[in-house]
């Protein structure tokens, strides 16, 4: 394995490249293949053998293009599908990060809200890595299933989404939350909205930073860092609505002109 080869970054959609921009910023000379399944998405409301079976077959491209490292840049494959995984992929793994551990250090009362979609919720992802944590952390998780269909169908700050933000945000209205995680990569291209209908008391938390730490330490461990001077290249990879994907990698990668580059994804079986 060469330290020049690339990490792959996957995602139900467009939501992972919040990841891709974290982990791009902190480690700029590493080459960087995005894969979004825009034409399958949502994840959320699938079952478990097919979050799974879409899982692997990012995950066998990436083997073809013979990358160091795959980072999930999705809550809803970390959480069904990292385990079943794990240590099969000739490349390093790095799941999404829940968060928790930064949520708790900004809440006094260890009281934690999360939005995700429904699978991560059913899940438990979060609230069992709390419980191992402290038994004393209360994580109060809501389904959001409205998010991701409205973020990919372009609604990112009009009404269509500020009614549906406002109405999400009144579910944590009597809990009390003091830090909100967001669940799901998609959701911090949002973050301006959801903070307009929370109080100013409640820290938001994106776990998208501390994934891509994560992946950077274990490159450091293995000295996997690419230790080339110039910019890493940035490769982009959509199942369907490329004129969508290259706005959406426009907005959040804050890339001119991106190139897209089709994929079926059902091709890696």
């Amino acid at each position: 394995m060469q330290a020049c080869a690339p990490i792959g970054v996957f995602d139900s959609g467009s939501g992972g490249l919040t990841v891709a921009y974290q982990l791009h910023k902190i480690l700029p000379s590493e080459n960087i293949i995005y894969v979004g399944d825009l034409q399958r998405m949502p994840y959320g409301p699938r079952n478990p053998g097919e979050i799974i079976k879409f899982m692997q077959q990012f995950l066998n491209f990436f083997k073809l293009k013979k990358v160091k490292m795959a980072v999930f840049a999705c809550n809803t494959m970390t959480s069904w599908g990292f385990d079943a995984a794990a240590g099969r992929e000739p490349y390093y793994l790095v799941p999404m990060n829940t968060a928790v551990a930064e949520a708790v250090a900004v809440s006094p009362h260890k009281k934690i809200g999360v939005i995700a979609t429904e699978a991560t919720v059913r899940k438990n992802f979060h609230s069992d890595v709390a419980a191992e944590l402290d038994k004393d952390i209360q994580v109060i998780a809501r389904a959001c299933p409205e998010f991701v269909p409205l973020i990919e169908g372009g609604h990112i700050d009009d009404m269509a989404i500020e009614t549906v933000v406002r109405r999400y945000m009144a579910m944590f209205s009597a809990d009390k939350i003091e830090a909100l995680i967001l669940g799901c990569t998609h959701y911090p291209i949002i973050k301006d909205l959801l903070k307009k209908y929370l109080p100013s008391y409640v820290t938001l938390v994106d776990p998208a930073l501390s994934t891509a730490e994560a992946a950077r330490n274990i490159l450091e461990q293995n000295k996997l860092i690419n230790d080339d001077r110039q910019k890493g290249s940035l490769e982009f990879f959509f199942s369907a609505m490329p004129e969508h994907a290259g706005e959406m990698v426009k907005i959040v990668m804050g890339i001119d002109n991106p190139v897209i580059s089709g994929i079926d994804l059902s091709k890696f079986n």
